[in-house]
């Protein structure tokens, strides 16, 4: 792993002090290492509940290059044609689809833009921006407009999506507000941003410990409550924010992580015991309370 881009130091903590989300007296150190770092301590209010990473980051370059991706365990990967990848664009392009049509459009931190690629078929315009080269590459040589920065979007656009992305920023409301300039005014422009969410149930209602070692990335700075990304999305001047939680991952990966400590119990044959039903109203129980594994946020400029 390329060594921390001394240029550009996560100001996490600032902002969630800034935005009285966390008191010094009530934060503790959560962890001294996350699944990547041995060496990299991560915190954690005991009050709010919020998750984050100091004065660390680890360069732009990591995700130019992309080799992390292979370092990643494979079911934690959304590469191209994963269940995880297709089921979570399926859900968003269905979900957000109001957002979409003709519409245009970007989603920051696209990846391989498989989400570009199903929003095509009704958007007005779509694009990507994405610091992965080899993603950007093939995405501008199929003929979806893939950028690296934000301030190469020259128009204004409709909607910006950010997904799972938000949590990787070092200065996430530095880089909302510059979203917030390249939306339609007065209203008419939305973001959709999906994050991890910090009071997901195996992490904060179980402690689970396998599922925190698991869980706790170098890349994630910060894990987000409803209030923190709310917060967030005022303090970068967007009006109207509507928060819900989503349960990406079903009973049966829950299961095996509580059998195996282990992920992927929703591709092994326990899996069979899922049901449309069932996995609603799993949802829907651990939205009662507060304990979805994602958060995601709509807001207006």
């Amino acid at each position: 792993m390329s060594e921390p881009n001394l240029k550009k130091i996560s100001k996490i903590r600032e902002t969630l002090l800034r935005l009285n989300l966390i008191n010094e007296e009530n934060v503790e150190v959560y962890s001294k290492k996350t699944r990547d770092n041995n060496n990299l301590t991560v915190y954690k209010d005991n009050n709010t509940k919020i998750v984050f990473i100091d004065e660390y980051y680890v360069g732009d370059e990591e995700y130019e290059n992309g080799d992390y991706r292979n370092k990643v365990i494979p079911s934690m990967r959304s590469q191209s044609g994963s269940l995880e990848d297709t089921v979570d664009n399926e859900r968003r392009y269905k979900k957000y689809r109001q957002f979409v049509v003709n519409k245009n459009i970007c989603d920051y931190g696209c990846g391989e833009g498989n989400f570009l690629r199903l929003a095509k078929r009704s958007a007005k315009s779509v694009l990507g921006i994405e610091l992965q080269k080899n993603f950007n590459d093939t995405l501008n040589n199929e003929g979806i407009k893939c950028i690296t920065k934000l301030n190469e979007l020259t128009e204004p656009v409709d909607t910006c999506f950010m997904f799972h992305c938000l949590e990787h920023l070092p200065d996430p409301v530095c880089t909302l507000k510059e979203i917030f300039q390249k939306l339609k005014p007065d209203g008419e422009g939305k973001i959709v941003i999906e994050v991890p969410h910090a009071r997901d149930f195996l992490l904060d209602q179980l402690q689970w410990n396998s599922f925190k070692n698991f869980t706790l990335w170098s890349q994630h700075l910060v894990l987000h409550t409803r209030n923190s990304l709310e917060l967030f999305l005022i303090d970068s001047g967007f009006k109207n924010v509507h928060i819900e939680g989503v349960q990406r991952y079903n009973i049966a990966n829950h299961l095996n992580w509580l059998m195996n400590n282990k992920p992927g119990g929703h591709e092994n044959p326990l899996s069979i015991i899922e049901t449309e039903s069932l996995k609603n109203s799993y949802s829907e129980a651990l939205s009662r309370i507060d304990a979805n594994d994602t958060l995601v946020a709509i807001a207006t400029t």
